[in-house]
């Protein structure tokens, strides 16, 4: 049996949240993947110090550019990415 994928044109593509550096501030770019995911502060400060890192998975892009600005308003790099489809 095989699976095969769809991707409608009218489907949103998820996208992912990647820190790519956490720059000087790192406290301050904690706090905002604290506000983001819900983690803890101690496990949001170890998420910001292992980048690259993926912040969020499969959110819609808007909430993905919303996130990639406010990381950047703290300090940090981020970029979105459109995430492969299911299979590749």
């Amino acid at each position: 049996m095989t699976v095969e994928y769809f991707l409608l044109v009218c489907d949103d593509v998820p996208h992912d949240v990647v820190l790519t550096d956490p720059g000087a501030r790192v406290i301050d770019v904690a706090q905002v993947i604290r506000r983001l995911t819900g983690l803890s502060l101690w496990r949001s400060k170890v998420l910001a110090t292992q980048a690259p890192a993926v912040v969020l998975n499969g959110v819609p892009e808007e909430d993905a550019v919303a996130a990639v600005s406010a990381l950047r308003n703290a300090g940090a790099q981020a970029e979105t990415r459109e995430r492969s489809e299911p299979g590749s």
